[in-house]
């Protein structure tokens, strides 16, 4: 059997574990900038409050529910991710850490519904984050349990553990709902009459296979109580590595998207580093506000392909501003501006070039010592000059909260 922890509305959770007050008042935090709606409690859920919602649109429901707002604070989640899953992880020999607040488990030798509700107990009482727990015999059929848990139950743990059981909860669970379908493959499936899961289940494979994806017919068996998707126990590797940003201003300066860019391309290669890799490619984008119609829209997009797999941040910083050069358009107003590294491959199977003169060896010692400066004494500690004043362009903030956990100076001070 396969459990899946989920931390219920994680951001908005870890925001009330040093705040009680927030306790049954509705909670969103918005993404970079301030910017959209990223993560709601279940009181602002109710309130209407959608998913990626620009905060400005909403401005009057605010307002008018008293709705606490509070802008993201990664270094506090991460922390508190990271103590979640050291919990989970005293429980069980094997975890897939799935995200920063899911986590795939084994539960194989006793998986029973108090073995959940004891684990859940723990994590609550430990970290002060509240879970759901889904357990049942695949992964695609733990995802199901577990929003049956989240939204359903009041132990928060559910358990398929009957074939009829899983046959009456497929019976009313919508197919867009299945983890791994997708928006667009529930709608080809909708067009053919499928709406549940238990129509895509009992569907012909045949069928699936000729129309859908290996990963749909995957999907399909692992709803058969088939395991397709096994525990991960070692992470994978990611394919490209993404930063991007909203500014708080729109700008039509060639000199700040640069800078932004810089900075940008920089963290992805410091990123790349971190996971041991190399990149073949660099792309940049940049968009105007999709939301003042008034204006004309742009959202150019430019890949360079690199001669040599690298993680150099100059050399990928190079790239990403040569690219920039050639999709800027001084006639537009820019509202955001991204860097995604792709073609992402191994650092120790790197094809070099014979026409490569670049001191590779050097420059590896060079990003060595930037890094562990940067990871001693805090980021952006020392930076490439394109960046500009990094400190002056941080992003929004205006309802930050203090980082409990990982700053001294916000340690929580309680008068006695």
């Amino acid at each position: 059997m396969i459990a899946l922890v989920d931390c219920n509305n994680f951001y908005a959770s870890c925001e009330r574990v040093f705040n009680p007050k927030l306790k049954d008042r509705p909670v969103i935090v918005l993404s970079n900038n301030d910017g959209c709606v990223i993560a709601r409690s279940n009181e602002a859920k109710q309130l209407g409050v959608k998913m990626g919602c620009p905060a400005f649109k909403i401005k009057d429901l605010i307002t008018r529910h008293n709705i606490n707002v509070f802008s993201t604070n990664f270094a506090l989640y991460g922390d508190f991710s990271k103590r979640v899953m050291d919990v989970i992880s005293t429980e069980v020999e094997k975890m897939e850490i799935y995200s920063i607040d899911e986590a795939f488990l084994d539960f194989s030798g006793y998986a029973e519904k108090k073995r959940g509700i004891a684990l859940r107990q723990k994590v609550k009482k430990w970290t002060g984050i509240p879970v759901s727990i889904g357990i049942a015999p695949t992964k695609t059929l733990a995802k199901l349990a577990g929003a049956i848990a989240k939204k359903h139950t009041k132990s928060g743990v559910f358990i398929f553990d009957d074939g009829n059981l899983i046959r009456r909860a497929l019976n009313i669970f919508p197919v867009e709902d299945i983890w791994g379908i997708g928006r667009k493959n529930a709608k080809k499936l909708n067009l053919f009459g499928i709406t549940t899961a238990l129509q895509f289940r009992e569907c012909d494979s045949n069928w699936i296979r000729r129309n859908f994806s290996i990963n749909e017919l995957n999907i399909q068996k692992e709803l058969y109580m088939e395991i397709r998707y096994p525990l991960e126990l070692t992470q994978k590797r990611r394919k490209n590595i993404c930063t991007s940003r909203s500014f708080g201003v729109g700008t039509t300066e060639l000199l700040k998207l640069k800078e932004a860019v810089g900075s940008y391309a920089n963290n992805c290669a410091t990123k790349l580093r971190y996971q041991k890799s190399c990149c073949t490619n660099v792309s940049v984008f940049l968009s105007t506000n999709p939301f003042k119609p008034c204006e004309p829209y742009y959202n150019p997009h430019i890949v360079t392909q690199l001669d040599v797999p690298t993680n150099d941040s100059m050399e990928i910083v190079k790239a990403a501003l040569i690219a920039l050069n050639n999709i800027y358009n001084d006639q537009y107003i820019y509202k955001k501006a991204g860097v995604i590294l792709g073609g992402v491959v191994p650092q120790e199977h790197m094809q070099l070039s014979l026409f490569d003169s670049l001191d590779r060896t050097k420059r590896q010692n060079l990003n060595k010592a930037v890094d562990r400066v940067n990871s001693l004494m805090g980021r952006d500690k020392v930076y490439l000059a394109v960046q500009g004043n990094v400190r002056k362009r941080r992003v929004k903030q205006e309802k930050l909260s203090p980082c409990y956990t990982t700053r001294f100076s916000d340690i929580l001070e309680v008068v006695i």
